[in-house]
């Protein structure tokens, strides 16, 4: 389990380290789309860079790699609520459903095994 949840792990920090840069740098016209301000969507960005941190610290401390993968599960749900309200249709909502699975297995593969 340790195996599969360090390759989770990698997969979720690196695309949320690409996503909460590219978030912080700014993306006025996105953060527009989705309805929030380019203030909001810092911090949104903000929170995805310090989930990856988290996430890549799960395997030495893994009450923090628990802590922000249920975290990053939370964010992919509001993420799939914003797409929905926008009528993004399939293209916006599934990347963020699929997202919050592979969050949900990581935490699972983390919780679970021999210790």
């Amino acid at each position: 389990m340790k195996t599969v949840a360090r390759v989770l792990g990698g997969v979720l920090a690196a695309e949320f380290l690409s996503l909460g840069t590219a978030k912080v740098a700014s993306m006025r016209e996105r953060a527009a789309h989705l309805g929030y301000s380019t203030t909001a969507y810092r911090g949104i960005g903000a929170v995805e860079l310090l989930a990856a941190g988290g996430v890549l610290l799960g395997p030495v401390r893994p009450v923090i790699g628990r802590a922000a993968g249920v975290g990053l599960v939370v964010l992919m749900t509001g993420a799939v609520a914003g797409h929905l309200r926008n009528g993004d249709g399939t293209a916006g909502i599934v990347p963020a459903a699929g997202t919050a699975l592979v969050a949900a297995a990581y935490v699972a593969t983390l919780t679970g095994g021999p210790r």
